[in-house]
């Protein structure tokens, strides 16, 4: 069996900690463990903790209390220029609203990870990157003149660049027509076929139910997990979102 990518271990998050009048206990003392190469779907109504928990995995935040072990190592208690370092190495974004820099160019988009990490030639890894998602024939095209699905796409080559261990897709279709959401999930679970970790925090069940295991979350809390069709069964569009 694969060796755990993600383990969590008693994870909190609290905002206003210190003032117990305001305090949002946003993840309530979480355990989970993902492998290297599942497909994971978060659900769970608005304000459960989704988003909390994405940034916490995505080393965007630092939890309050409890560890949190990415790839094998501790990370719970890095400072911003570690996390920072962590998160260009080990994780890859892909988020709803595309996050390009629209002056710069698809290959340009792409190599930001690279130039972050100090690689002296960019744009040989990036040119590869966009080689993978399908879109060569845009690296010189600025996202202005790229469609919705193509900027999706250089979002997808940018977080795949650095070969992290694991993308994290936030809502990646919302933005998207139908067919061009299928499109790129279709993209997102080639990659994880290739051997990409894939988790993707969604509203839609219908992508949910792509994924092969699910965690259905409720007040901070992981209420089920397992096999996205078992964990999913009978659940609508509005309890998911």
């Amino acid at each position: 069996m694969n060796a755990p990518v993600i383990e969590l271990a008693r994870i909190e998050k609290v905002y206003h900690e210190d003032r117990p009048e305001i305090a949002v206990r946003a993840v309530a003392g979480i355990d989970l463990t993902i492998r290297h190469g599942e497909s994971v779907a978060v659900v769970g109504p608005s304000g459960c903790g989704k988003s909390t928990l994405l940034h916490l995995v995505g080393c965007l935040d630092r939890p309050t209390r409890g560890v949190y072990k990415l790839d094998g190592s501790d990370v719970s208690g890095l400072d911003d220029d570690d996390l920072a370092r962590v998160r260009n190495q080990k994780v890859g974004f892909v988020f709803q609203t595309f996050n390009l820099l629209a002056r710069q160019s698809a290959l340009e988009n792409v190599e930001l990870p690279l130039l972050y990490a100090g690689d002296r030639s960019p744009s040989v890894k990036a040119s590869a990157a966009l080689e993978r998602v399908g879109l060569s024939d845009r690296a010189r095209h600025k996202p202005g003149e790229l469609s919705g699905g193509q900027k999706q796409r250089v979002a997808i080559a940018r977080a795949i660049v650095n070969d992290p261990a694991i993308i994290l897709a936030d809502e990646p279709t919302g933005q998207l027509d139908t067919r061009t959401g299928a499109e790129t999930l279709d993209l997102l679970l080639q990659l994880n076929a290739a051997g990409s970790t894939l988790i993707v925090v969604t509203h839609d069940m219908g992508i949910a139910r792509r994924m092969a295991r699910a965690i259905r979350m409720r007040d901070g809390m992981i209420e089920a997990d397992g096999p996205a069709a078992e964990v999913l069964a009978g659940v609508t569009a509005g309890e998911g979102a």
